[in-house]
């Protein structure tokens, strides 16, 4: 299945797509040192949140989706050089609303999990 929407998008900051079905998506992020806020090498949670929202976005795979909410739980802290694999799958559809429950995991422990809102548009949001 070819991918419709963000194909613009950095996958070295949002991710790198592994699979992509009907209302799936599975995409993997391996941290950077460009992704970490101290001397720790923890990664700053806005690149976890990018992750998710991008495999919630290829999961609906509409070139006009949109973001229009989210309520996101940061569960574990991720670190430099660890890769993450966030899943995505549409659970709920109602007119241009998805709803869209995403789980982001290092390994076999849960560090992200959300539900993303997502619309699709009649045409591009600057249209």
């Amino acid at each position: 299945m070819n991918i419709l929407t963000h194909e613009k998008i950095n996958r070295e900051l949002c991710g790198q797509p592994l699979a992509i079905e009907d209302g799936y998506s599975r995409v993997e992020l391996k941290t950077a040192q460009n992704m970490a806020v101290d001397d720790f090498d923890l990664v700053h949670g806005g690149f976890i949140f990018g992750l998710a929202d991008y495999a919630a976005m290829i999961a609906v795979n509409h070139p006009n989706v949109v973001l229009g909410g989210a309520d996101v739980k940061f569960l574990k802290p991720v670190k430099v050089d660890e890769s993450v694999i966030a899943e995505a799958r549409v659970e709920e559809q109602s007119g241009k609303k998805h709803i869209v429950p995403v789980i982001v995991k290092n390994g076999d422990e849960t560090v992200f999990k959300g539900t993303f809102t997502c619309f699709v548009l009649d045409q591009h949001v600057f249209c």
